[in-house]
């Protein structure tokens, strides 16, 4: 399904732009090849050097397919509007509607800005991302954890485009941070332990005082959910699989529960099951749950859960491209949400999958969470 969509978007923009440019046949079809190779690099990629979702391919070359890439989806979508608006005008008053289809400059600025839009794009996407700061009331919190900080991270995509530099540069941004705590709510890495192995180890860095914790993503099913598994406690963090600890501050308590992806039953793996992970579970305790994906909010608060931080969407990647995303997760896309009592946090991430390096009005982040009684 990805690989058809892909190539419908190569034909609508080869048939609606390439093939109306001033040029012979032989560079119309050589540039229409190049569209198609574009929206299919993915798997082109994968047929040579790793997989669609780790590409094992030069940084550079993951960057520069990012950037056309970026800018062949941003012309598909112009031209799109350009299309449904004039054929619109059209049904009005055929006069207006025939000069907005055949208007020469139009789809020249729409290629030139794509391709402004899409280079932006990429270079946001592998940025080190920036700290937002949050505080967040939690029900039933005791007053010993009033201001405890929490350092949220999730889809850190470890790969050969987000490599051991960026990470490096994350995990420094977290360690100054200081916090009690720090949650990774999935997909921190791209590829199998092996073709990481050089990346990786940042991760041992991470510090906090209540330690640090994590439950696995989709893609950490992709290459070897059980290796990764082992990989992340070798380095000290915590993965939490269909269970809970107990963080104790004096008198007060603290449930940190974590589910793995649903993906994971695909795989013939562990798969998410929140009453297991909440069994036994002191009650009265308030509870923040590490589920990778923010769809499952309604039925994780039925739980009894009362806090959950999720990723997944990346944001949306791009303003506007949210809205599509949201409907894939249950409406759930970027930022604070109130489900039925629960708070639900959906980062950003701080990196992204490298088949799709873009971020537009979505900015990568690290969130500083500061826990705060609720009256």
């Amino acid at each position: 399904m990805f690989l058809l969509a892909a190539g419908l978007i190569g034909f609508y923009v080869a048939w609606r732009y390439v093939w109306r440019l001033k040029l012979g046949l032989m560079a119309k079809a050589v540039l229409s090849v190049a569209v198609l190779i574009v929206a299919e690099h993915q798997w082109l990629v994968s047929q040579v050097a790793g997989t669609m979702a780790s590409p094992e391919s030069p940084r550079w070359l993951i960057i520069g397919f990012g950037v056309a890439y970026g800018a062949l989806i941003l012309l598909a979508c112009f031209l799109l509007i350009r299309d449904v608006l004039g054929g619109l005008l059209y049904l009005v008053s055929r006069p207006v509607g025939s000069r907005l289809l055949a208007a020469h400059k139009l789809p020249h600025f729409m290629a030139v800005s794509a391709l402004t839009l899409g280079a932006w794009g990429t270079s946001q996407a592998v940025r080190v991302p920036d700290i937002r700061r949050m505080e967040l009331p939690v029900a039933g919190l005791a007053a010993e954890f009033d201001g405890y900080r929490i350092v949220h991270l999730t889809d850190l995509h470890v790969s050969r485009l987000l490599d051991r530099p960026w990470l490096d540069a994350v995990v420094d941004q977290a360690n100054a941070l200081n916090p009690d705590l720090i949650l990774i709510s999935g997909d921190l890495v791209d590829g199998t332990p092996s073709t990481r192995a050089n990346d990786i180890p940042p991760l041992g860095r991470l510090a906090a005082k209540d330690g640090v914790y994590a439950v696995a993503g989709n893609h950490e099913y992709y290459a070897a959910y059980s290796q990764w598994i082992e990989v992340f406690r070798r380095l000290g963090i915590t993965v939490l699989e269909n269970e809970y600890t107990v963080i104790r501050e004096g008198a007060g308590e603290l449930v940190i529960a974590g589910v793995p992806d649903q993906v994971g039953s695909r795989y013939g793996q562990i798969g998410p099951d929140v009453a297991k992970a909440l069994a036994g579970r002191p009650q009265g305790v308030p509870v923040i749950l590490m589920d990778h994906r923010p769809g499952n909010a309604r039925s994780n608060r039925a739980q009894g859960v009362d806090l959950q931080l999720s990723g997944h969407t990346h944001g949306g990647h791009i303003r506007g491209f949210d809205l599509l995303v949201a409907r894939f997760n249950a409406g759930f896309v970027s930022g604070l949400y109130d489900v039925d009592g629960m708070s639900l946090y959906v980062s950003n991430g701080a990196g992204l999958w490298p088949g799709f390096p873009q971020r537009i009005g979505r900015p990568s982040e690290i969130t500083e969470i500061t826990l705060r009684r609720r009256s």
